[in-house]
């Protein structure tokens, strides 16, 4: 019997049918595991997962590989973005136990849940002999099996442990961190490190508010040339938009195709706010078209954001979106064929597979001449019309609360820059007045979203799939994403709703997943537990749930003054500052957010009848410095605590401006106000 059939996730229900006796993550599986004295196999992947899907090809679609599972486990299966407590609790045995972690994760546990074997993906034979032998020994060497779970469980609790050492995230520690990222850095390709390369956005977003603070080059430099690799290689989308989860070679050229909410929230954030600091036509570009994705192709009228595009197309990587040369002719001509043979370095020969290519741009079209300009967007168009008539990749339409939240806060900073360069004579006037329209209304769209659904009484769940919340509470990454997204909002629209919104959630956080020494755990005190309670301060893929929650506790405290909010975040700042120290690669959240503190974060109060149009609120957001906090509206506007006591200067619009505590006078030009912006 396979009882996936009634569930939220996309990727339980992509196992439905298999003739696997699938249960859900629950306490009645555990149960039966006991009453029939079988160990429990736990697999874990999500629906845009590659590899995930070869291995339930080859194996949990099986007749025999099914039976052989239903005979001697109880089989689980886990969504881990829907679980990412689950996740994390057995990646951390994973790789305790053979080095190395990934998806689909593959674990045998007790039926208390203590794990005592883990791996990732096992072909076919090797899954097969696999079972047959954890069959084995769990009847006739039970004693050493659960010697080694328990060898486990307490390898898992040392790596997830709280209380270690701290210190102050000062300036020498945040300039000794842009030291070590220089240090790493690929000065070819951009980015760090080797294959696969993934997006490195939160260190993007680092060294950019480094830059800004102390004016260093270097970190804008690394920033400008990473983002401009980026966007000119195969894992940014050349025709639609969006980027691709990582690259599998060092430059950038072949994507693993799936394209992943979180990653295109952060990265629009990155290209935002290098147009913003540059004015780079690139940035602009990809900004716009990344929102563009977001809204066109991620965001679900009425509801948020679904979480991710698949990897796969009809069960082949890349179906959707390689090409040939002959393609290319037939989809455009012989002319615009071989030109955009040559502009998207398309070969005979392929980059990807059986001599197929993935569009890399391989000329400068944004400089470039208007009437280049003019078939190059041509070309980009008749393209796009000729791949929406292949097959498509599907969509896990699953709505997670946490990357709503980074997405939400991306598309309020986009909105902010792209209203200050708006120019009815800009060539793409029209395109970016309608990007920027379908993008606000599907940021509000996923706020009342967040807010009418996923909030049951006042505690955050993670996941809503068609307008329905799912079971799974939120961990405190939902907590912290969706706080400072609130605070983001306030700023966006003056409504005070979504400021106390925001505080209720991070009280929530304090009261239900603080830890010792001011860090935190990632699952509430009254959450499920496991066989260890997870509490990982590393910046990997997406923010650690402490970074999020210290950004939205910075973001708060400066909008109503509330210190005790600021101290909760440099107390966990504190726990988090050796990793910045020694490995800033896997801490760019929290450095970013330490560089607001560093910063002030500075508090920037416009009070004025037209906070649309008002230059003030524009200079205020040209010019902001790290992790500033910018309102504008009318004076002593309710729920609106930077406005309170702040009235117009003799009739005009005034601007205050606030940090470490210290008000400077009010000012009422442009002028003064970049000066004390400066």
């Amino acid at each position: 019997m396979n009882r996936l059939v009634d569930a939220t996730s996309p990727y339980l229900l992509q196992h439905a049918d298999n003739p696997v006796d699938w249960w859900p993550w629950s306490d009645e599986a555990f149960a039966e595991a006991k009453r029939r004295d079988v160990p429990v196999l736990i697999s874990v992947g999500y629906a845009a997962c590659h590899w995930c899907h070869v291995m339930a090809h080859e194996s949990f679609e099986n007749e025999q590989v099914g039976a052989l599972m239903n005979d001697n486990f109880v089989s689980i299966k886990v969504d881990r973005e829907e679980r990412p407590d689950v996740d994390a609790v057995y990646m951390t045995a994973t790789q305790a136990m053979t080095g190395q972690g990934g998806w689909p994760m593959t674990v045998f546990a007790t039926p208390d849940g203590t794990p005592f074997f883990c791996g990732t993906y096992f072909p076919r034979p090797n899954f097969v002999q696999l079972l047959q032998s954890v069959t084995t020994a769990w009847r006739e060497q039970r004693e050493a099996v659960l010697g080694q779970g328990a060898a486990v469980v307490e390898a898992i609790g040392g790596a997830q442990a709280v209380g270690g050492p701290t210190a102050p995230l000062d300036a020498p520690l945040l300039d000794a961190a842009a030291g070590r990222l220089a240090g790493e850095y690929d000065a070819t390709n951009g980015g760090f490190g080797g294959a696969p390369k993934f997006p490195p956005h939160m260190n993007m977003l680092f060294l950019l508010r480094h830059h800004q603070r102390t004016g260093d080059p270097r970190s804008l430099e690394i920033t400008r040339h990473t983002a401009e690799a980026m966007a000119r290689g195969g894992i940014y989308d050349q025709l639609a938009g969006g980027f691709a989860r990582y690259s599998v070679d060092a430059h950038w050229t072949v994507p693993h195709f799936e394209k992943m909410l979180y990653d295109n929230a952060l990265l629009l954030r990155v290209y935002t706010q290098v147009w913003r600091l540059t004015g780079d036509p690139l940035a602009r570009r990809v900004a716009r078209d990344t929102a563009r994705f977001l809204a066109d192709e991620l965001h679900r009228p009425g509801e948020g954001f679904a979480s991710a595009l698949d990897a796969d197309t009809e069960g082949v990587e890349g179906l959707t979106y390689a090409w040939t040369p002959a393609q290319l002719v037939e989809a455009l001509g012989e002319d615009d064929g071989r030109w955009a043979t040559d502009l998207f370095a398309v070969t005979e020969e392929g980059t990807f597979e059986h001599g197929m290519s993935v569009l890399r741009l391989a000329r400068d079209v944004d400089d470039a001449a208007p009437e280049t300009r003019a078939r190059w967007q041509q070309v980009v168009g008749r393209l796009l019309s000729a791949r929406d008539t292949r097959p498509q990749p599907a969509r896990d339409d699953k709505v997670v609360a946490a990357w709503n939240g980074l997405a939400i806060t991306a598309i309020v900073e986009f909105l902010q820059v792209a209203a200050l360069s708006a120019s009815p004579q800009d060539e793409d006037a029209n395109l970016m007045e309608g990007v920027t329209i379908v993008a606000d209304g599907a940021l509000r769209d996923a706020a009342e979203h967040l807010a009418a659904v996923h909030l049951v009484d006042g505690r955050l769940r993670r996941v809503s799939r068609n307008g329905k919340v799912g079971d799974p509470a939120g961990v405190l990454e939902d907590y912290g994403c969706v706080a400072e997204a609130f605070c983001a909002l306030h700023q966006l629209t003056g409504e005070g709703r979504w400021l106390t919104l925001a505080g209720e959630l991070l009280d929530a956080a304090l009261a239900h997943f603080a830890a010792p020494g001011g860090a935190f755990y990632d699952t509430a005190d009254d959450a499920e537990r496991l066989v260890a309670r997870p509490a990982d301060p590393t910046d990997n893929a997406t923010p650690s749930g402490r970074s999020a929650l210290i950004a939205g506790l910075v973001a708060y405290a400066a909008l109503t003054g509330e210190t005790r909010y600021r101290e909760a975040a440099e107390a966990a700042l504190a726990t988090v500052a050796p990793i910045v120290g020694q490995h800033p690669r896997f801490a760019g959240y929290a450095a970013m957010v330490g560089e607001a503190l560093l910063s002030g974060p500075y508090e920037i109060a416009v009070a004025t009848d037209d906070p649309a149009g008002d230059p003030l609120v524009a200079a205020a957001h040209r010019h902001a410095p790290p992790g500033a906090v910018v309102v504008a509206g009318r004076p002593d506007q309710p729920g609106v605590p930077l406005l309170a006591d702040r009235p117009l200067v003799d009739g005009r619009s005034a601007a205050y401006v606030c940090r470490g505590f210290v008000c400077q006078r009010p000012v009422t030009s442009v002028e003064e106000l970049v000066a004390e912006l400066g």
